[in-house]
């Protein structure tokens, strides 16, 4: 094996790779990004729904009362058919 050959194969490639530097600095390209209006309608609902609160206390307030004065009720037999409705949707 010849020492000097691997130094000449070394120097083609170092030339090339100077060139190949060389052709892409030409003008530098600028990306856009351009967004749809069905996106941008998809930003104002994400953004109506981070501001609202996640629990709708006029709806829980009445319940909560209920459950604290014990008038509260659970029918257990539409709870047990909604429950078993739901599963069957799962299936």
């Amino acid at each position: 094996m010849r020492i000097e050959a691997y130094t000449q194969v070394q120097q083609i490639y170092q030339s090339q790779k100077v060139n190949r530097s060389q052709k892409t600095s030409g003008p530098a390209q600028t990306d856009k990004v351009q967004i749809s209006s069905f996106g941008k309608d998809i930003q104002t609902a994400k953004a109506a729904l981070a501001s609202a609160p996640d629990v709708r206390e006029d709806v829980i307030a009445p319940i909560k009362a209920r459950i604290q004065d014990g008038t509260y009720a659970v029918e257990t037999g539409s709870f047990a058919e909604k429950l078993l409705a739901k599963y069957e949707e799962m299936r």
